[in-house]
């Protein structure tokens, strides 16, 4: 259970990194985009986060459910702008929330404990 639960945190930051990363790239050019890597960081995201619920579940810890909420949500979110406007060409405000909805979760993962 101990190296499943490893793996799934090592995917679950390739999963931010491919979302942050991107994001990064982008802050000194004038259009700013959604991009494939991003949506598919943020789907990573929800599947192994989810996933990480399950399994730390199964076993002795405890979590907290509103942390399991808030992060869920959030994460929901950058899912939602990500799909809704990858499409779209340069969007800025889908930029900014991205962004900074990544860095509330990676916020509330490391402090809220």
């Amino acid at each position: 259970m101990n190296f499943l639960e490893h793996a799934l945190l090592v995917l679950h930051f390739v999963g931010i990194a491919a979302i942050v990363g991107p994001t990064l790239g982008q802050l000194k050019s004038d259009t700013k985009h959604i991009t494939t890597v991003m949506v598919w960081g943020a789907r990573a995201q929800i599947l192994t986060g989810l996933a990480l619920v399950g399994v730390i579940s199964a076993g002795d810890n405890d979590l907290k459910p509103a942390w399991i909420a808030v992060k869920f949500l959030v994460a929901l979110a950058i899912v939602g702008i990500s799909e809704a406007t990858r499409k779209k060409g340069a969007v800025a405000w889908a930029f900014w929330a991205v962004f900074g909805l990544s860095l509330v979760n990676i916020t509330v993962a490391v402090f809220w404990h």
